[in-house]
């Protein structure tokens, strides 16, 4: 029989409520037992066993609780997640994991000497499209690889009302933080530590304050090159994953329904989870000995962020070594946090 995991929540807000609550209530490890509720008090119209503290300090000082999710804006991560550790507590921690690298060997050292784990929470390694491009990838199909480019494009002229990514004197801040660490993190899980990177970004949105555009170019052996992108100024999208090898190229979208479903209540035990739309397939492209140009379809893997809930299980009560190691992290933040 499973020993549950106790577990609370740092917030409650759009993060706690659909990439976190729904796994740890789900997955027969973990029990929820408690959130961090400053203002409004909803999560128990989901789970009403859960207490809801009115602070970080009552969390914290609740001494059944084994894990806590550091689920708080970008700039507390670090503060937050050293008091965690220090009141006895394994973390998981959202992404990014600290302001610098500086702060993250901080609190691996902090975990270390706590005999706690300090776990960091990158979901998309599970998303339905980079599984899929991963498959494609390991299959070999496309030869020796000469160029990939993963993007992650949005429009949005307006500001973010959420503070702490807009405001200039803020830590771990503007867009490189946001949706840097994924597609940083989707690299180095396929490729490790690039030989070399280049980093420029710029800010464009009227009264933007932090940088709203970013590419970022790393250099591998054999002459890969790996690129990302993300621009919040985009009005039709490339395509966000473009491989290209000797044999073949493969493209597909970013068409991973999790988020979207987990708004809408589809839990993660529900048949239909992660499961892509018909049509979103990924197209690999390869050129046989007459010349003549072949389209395979590749069908998608099912998207589901249990992994990483799975595999905080077993690193916490098994000591099973963590996919996002230590090293993977150090050096994601490295590149986000050069500049």
């Amino acid at each position: 029989m499973l020993k549950p995991i106790v577990t609370g929540l740092m917030s409650y807000g759009m993060s706690g409520r659909i990439f976190h609550a729904p796994f740890i209530s789900a997955h027969p490890g973990f029990k929820l037992k408690a959130v961090t509720e400053r203002t409004k008090k909803t999560a128990a119209e989901r789970y009403p066993d859960i207490i809801s503290y009115n602070s970080v300090d009552e969390l914290l000082a609740d001494n059944e609780l084994e894990l806590i999710v550091v689920n708080t804006p970008n700039n507390t991560h670090f503060d937050l997640a050293t008091r965690a550790l220090k009141a006895g507590k394994h973390v998981l921690i959202e992404k990014p994991a600290a302001n610098t690298v500086k702060e993250v060997k901080a609190l691996f050292d902090l975990g270390r000497k706590q005999n706690k784990q300090v776990l960091i929470y990158q979901n998309r390694r599970w998303d339905s499209d980079f599984l899929s491009v991963k498959q494609v990838i390991e299959s070999g199909e496309l030869g020796k690889l000469i160029e990939i480019t993963f993007r992650f494009d949005r429009y949005k002229p307006i500001l973010s009302p959420k503070v702490f990514k807009e405001t200039a004197g803020l830590a771990a801040n503007g867009l490189v933080y946001d949706l840097g660490p994924h597609l940083i993190d989707q690299v180095i899980s396929l490729f490790g530590e690039p030989l070399s990177f280049h980093k420029t970004t710029a800010t464009h949105r009227s009264g933007s304050e932090v940088d709203d555009y970013f590419f970022i170019q790393l250099s591998y052996p054999n002459q890969l090159n790996v690129c990302v992108a993300s621009n919040l100024l985009t009005a039709q999208p490339l395509p966000p994953f473009v491989l290209h090898g000797t044999a073949g190229t493969y493209i597909k979208d970013r068409v991973d329904v999790q988020e979207e479903q987990l708004d809408k209540n589809i839990l993660p035990t529900d048949a239909a989870y992660g499961i892509e739309p018909c049509d979103t397939e990924g197209k690999l492209y390869t050129i046989n000995a007459d010349g003549c140009k072949n389209i395979k379809v590749i069908p998608a893997l099912k998207g589901n962020y249990m992994g990483l809930f799975e595999a905080v299980y077993h690193s916490i009560q098994h000591l099973h070594p963590y996919p996002i190691t230590e090293t993977a992290i150090l050096c994601q933040m490295e590149i986000l946090a050069k500049k």
